[in-house]
């Protein structure tokens, strides 16, 4: 059947398809957009789980340990998902310090793909949060925790598991807000 015998009726719904579809799918992402929900809360199925048994070797010449998941036992611990070209880290990496400073839950570090020689520098010129770093130059143990980026943060609680996952730098109201609480909550728990 050529373009001739269709006819001019038909032709012109064929071409109205496209437009129909366009305009259906721009709606749909409109709707997603002034719905009010916040797209950096992707649910994590690891909530109300165990922490990924973790044992990553430690950052090269910081003098602390790796990271180990049984030292999460007994104590509320903040996992900092980072790496040195990460922009967004360099920008919560103030906040970090601040919460470093609170002694009733340990902050550790989960270095990702990152080479030894930037990541010491990152902390050599922003300063060191962590009382433990891991490295995970092969991505494989950030999998295992279910990480879409750097950085994300992750609340363990006593029992070892996850309460409480923010994706994307932490930011003074997120702290003050959302992950705050959530710690509260934490060192509540018995």
């Amino acid at each position: 059947m050529s373009a001739d015998t269709v006819p001019p009726k038909s032709r012109r719904l064929l071409l109205l398809v496209p437009l129909a579809l366009f305009l259906g799918l721009a709606a749909l992402f409109l709707l997603q957009l002034l719905s009010g929900r916040n797209v950096a809360d992707i649910p994590s199925a690891l909530i109300g789980q165990l922490a990924p048994e973790t044992n990553l070797p430690p950052l090269e010449g910081m003098n602390l340990p790796g990271l180990d998941s049984k030292a999460f036992a007994g104590r509320v611990t903040l996992v900092n998902v980072w790496a040195s070209w990460c922009a967004p880290c360099r920008e919560e990496h103030p906040l970090l310090l601040a919460l470093a400073g609170d002694g009733r839950f340990a902050l550790v570090g989960l270095n990702y793909k990152d080479s030894t020689e930037n990541a010491r520098r990152f902390l050599g010129s922003l300063g060191n949060p962590y009382s433990a770093i891991g490295v995970d130059s092969s991505g494989r143990t950030a999998i295992d925790w279910g990480v879409y980026g750097v950085p994300e943060t992750f609340l363990v609680g006593k029992d070892g598991k996850i309460l409480y996952k923010h994706i994307g730098p932490l930011s003074e109201q997120a702290v003050a807000d959302t992950l705050m609480p959530e710690i509260e909550k934490a060192l509540a728990a018995d």
